[in-house]
């Protein structure tokens, strides 16, 4: 399979938005695959390496924000694609939500 490079783009839905256990629910993810994979709030940067949880956390992105990813491997289309569903998804793995605490 040959080496791909692709971008896309997701909109934060979650009520916390990117932070700590979103955040590593991203990079958890991101790990699973050879693909390099890199994020940013902006399109045109600066771009952080998704597979780190410090790096990706530092954006403290809110609700409403558009995240940017590109990923270049021969496994980017496959990569991509879950990640961008794991943030459509409101970061919901196995019927878990990530949702503001109570009274807060």
């Amino acid at each position: 399979m040959p080496n791909t490079s692709l971008s896309g783009s997701a909109l934060l839905t979650n009520d916390v938005g990117l932070h700590a256990r979103p955040s590593v629910k991203l990079t958890q993810l991101a790990k699973r695959f050879g693909a390099r994979i890199e994020f940013a709030l902006d399109a045109a940067g600066p771009w952080v390496d998704a597979k780190s949880p410090v790096k990706v956390m530092r954006f403290k992105a809110a609700k409403g924000e558009t995240l940017h990813f590109r990923a270049n491997g021969p496994d980017a289309a496959v990569a991509l694609a879950a990640i961008l569903a794991l943030v459509e998804g409101g970061f919901a793995i196995d019927g878990e939500t990530i949702s503001s605490p109570p009274n807060a």
